[in-house]
């Protein structure tokens, strides 16, 4: 049986894919921040010394409040480069993909987008990004496929914590609603049922064509 890690696999995207794989009889460790909390790096380290293998590996965890730059502090740049940034790397230098794997990374529309209010998120998940795109050639290597999914807005608490009224916000969408989560449980599922290797590499925009960005 295949095993995947799936990093804030207890709520919203994470409980999503978490629960897709299992349809597919997939061993699932599905951790909250409580399993590990990629702010803090003794954490991440903890975390590394049980789950050091995996075959499939779901790197995802929440952001920022909006702050404007000028009130942002020294104390919030250096918890969010350990969360959004140093964590992922510390996992990747210390966890084994078996080969023929999958990674997925679950960013942000704003690796793309980069939205002022959010200016932390959209500095640490783009450089993140770059990082994870250049190691999708060291894993294919060992046939391990590197996707990047960038969600848009999507149906979560985080979501409802960035928008004051998301009824009125839906209203201005393409789809006139909001995403949700089993779509890109779906999505992970149906890459890993089917055996999609050569999509690697890659940034998936998930966002019901609300952006206004073609690559």
């Amino acid at each position: 049986m295949s095993k995947a890690i799936v990093l804030g696999g207890s709520r919203g995207i994470g409980k999503a894919i978490s629960d897709s794989l299992k349809k597919i009889n997939i061993d699932v460790v599905a951790t909250s921040q409580k399993d590990i909390d990629t702010s803090n790096l003794d954490s991440v380290k903890e975390f590394l010394k049980i789950n050091n293998e995996t075959d499939i590996l779901i790197l995802n965890t929440g952001g920022p409040k909006p702050k404007p730059f000028s009130t942002i502090t020294e104390e919030d740049w250096n918890k969010y480069h350990n969360q959004l940034f140093l964590g992922f790397c510390i996992i990747l230098q210390n966890i084994k993909i078996n080969d023929g794997g999958y990674i997925f990374l679950i960013s942000s529309n704003l690796v793309k987008e980069p939205n002022q209010k959010l200016i932390i998120s959209s500095a640490y998940r783009a450089a993140f990004s770059e990082v994870f795109k250049i190691l999708s050639k060291q894993y294919a290597q060992k046939n391990i496929s590197c996707i990047n999914i960038a969600p848009g807005p999507i149906n979560t608490d985080r979501t409802k914590e960035l928008i004051e009224n998301v009824e009125e916000f839906e209203k201005t969408l393409p789809m006139r609603r909001l995403g949700e989560p089993r779509e890109i449980g779906n999505f992970v599922k149906g890459i890993i049922e089917n055996k999609v290797k050569y999509l690697s590499g890659v940034t998936i925009n998930f966002d019901g064509a609300n952006s206004n960005y073609i690559f």
